[in-house]
């Protein structure tokens, strides 16, 4: 084998070992990633989840307000990566426990009985002022002795909150809006920043609060962090007060 002949196949070689390292570094990065974000979710592949749908306000039962079904999709994009199963309910027909499956409660109390349920025993420290009739104060969350008042068209606040009871069990993921398009401003913060999320704070319960700013001009879109109220949340008013 002259020179020319054996720099070629050297260089053959070279190229399919790096070429080989690099696929399997890729591979590798690709499953790591996959496995934290379904140990975030509680989506190990092929496992059931509960997705809980809310009403549209003002609206029949059966009725879902748009921004609540674009919720409903970016939340099943990130359970489809994640290879598992959706069982979607209405928030009236959700009379189970929680725990034994990863769980998905989108609205506000007004319109989900369900986050009614997870708020009293999961964030006793959350009042939220579910009255119909119109006033300053009407959707107002109220935690940690603050109250964000909704503005319509100017603000709009949303609890992002993940949910565990004990060690080992499936999260709750509770996204509970003053309005449909905070409601779907929650669920796309999610699932664009669900890695953040996952560094910060692993397996363990979080709440925090976001604020969904100008929606007549941005609707779901321009959203920030007001903070993490992960403590004030979880402890019930008459202990805090």
């Amino acid at each position: 084998m002259n020179d020319d002949m054996r720099n070629i196949v050297l260089g053959v070689m070279a190229t399919a070992i790096s070429g080989g390292f690099g696929w399997f570094s890729r591979t590798y990065l690709w499953r790591r990633a996959l496995r934290r974000k379904q140990a975030f979710f509680g989506l190990p592949t092929g496992s059931d989840c509960l997705f809980v749908v809310n009403r549209q306000m003002g609206g029949t039962d059966s009725s879902l307000h748009r921004n609540d079904a674009f919720a409903l999709l970016e939340i099943s994009s990130l359970i489809r990566d994640c290879g598992a199963n959706v069982q979607i309910v209405t928030h009236d027909a959700a009379r189970q426990g929680f725990g034994e499956r990863a769980e998905f409660c989108v609205g506000g109390p007004v319109s989900n009985s369900r986050t009614t349920a997870h708020l009293a025993s999961l964030l006793p420290g959350v009042r939220v002022d579910v009255s119909t009739e119109p006033g300053p104060d009407r959707g107002a969350i109220g935690v940690g002795g603050e109250t964000y008042r909704w503005e319509r068209g100017v603000a709009e606040y949303v609890l992002l909150a993940r949910l565990v009871t004990q060690r080992g069990t499936r999260p709750v993921f509770l996204v509970s809006g003053q309005t449909a398009n905070s409601n779907q401003a929650g669920a796309r913060y999610l699932a664009r920043n669900h890695r953040e999320l996952e560094r910060k704070y692993g397996d363990d319960s979080f709440c925090v609060l976001l604020r969904v700013v100008n929606s007549d001009a941005y609707g779901p879109d321009v959203t920030e962090l007001v903070g993490d109220v992960t403590r004030a949340a979880r402890t019930p008013v008459a202990a805090a007060a």
